[in-house]
């Protein structure tokens, strides 16, 4: 019982991060949707975050119940940032020190209510982990009243 509430412990803790490491890339392209110049060259190119399922650490019980109950217990990592590939925006702004000779300043990738969006997504399922922390907190403390 108590390897079962580390895990789950555990599992929305790897949620928790996932999704705190989505808002800060979030916040970064936010910050930089008018940067036209990186120290890479050219303006600030979008980036998003890719999960992937990783198994939590088990014990060997966890494991030896898990074949005959064929659970598989799956918690989330970020497993890279990856740039978005769309291509820049154009505005005309001949005035603009990163204009071309047509007086087109390429902007970056990066869309505003997008981010916004992304970023409320993530916010949601941050409080979905904090949710079930609470929750499965709330049944191990009547688990052990019960005991009591």
């Amino acid at each position: 019982m108590a390897s079962d509430f580390f895990s789950s412990m555990a599992i929305s803790a790897q949620g928790m991060t996932a999704q705190r490491a989505r808002m800060d890339i979030v916040s970064q392209n936010m910050a930089n949707a008018n940067s036209t110049r990186t120290s890479e060259g050219g303006p600030y190119r979008r980036r998003q975050v890719v999960f992937s399922a990783v198994k939590p650490h088990q014990k060997f019980d966890d494991i030896f119940r898990s074949s005959f109950h064929d659970q598989q217990r799956l918690g989330v990592k970020v497993s890279q940032v990856v740039e978005d590939k769309t291509p820049f925006r154009e505005v005309y702004n001949p005035g603009h020190p990163d204009a071309d000779a047509r007086g087109m300043v390429k902007m970056p990738n990066v869309q505003p209510v997008q981010e916004m969006v992304d970023m409320q997504a993530a916010a949601r399922s941050y409080e979905a982990d904090v949710t079930a922390i609470q929750a499965t907190k709330q049944m191990f403390m009547r688990s052990l009243d019960i005991l009591k």
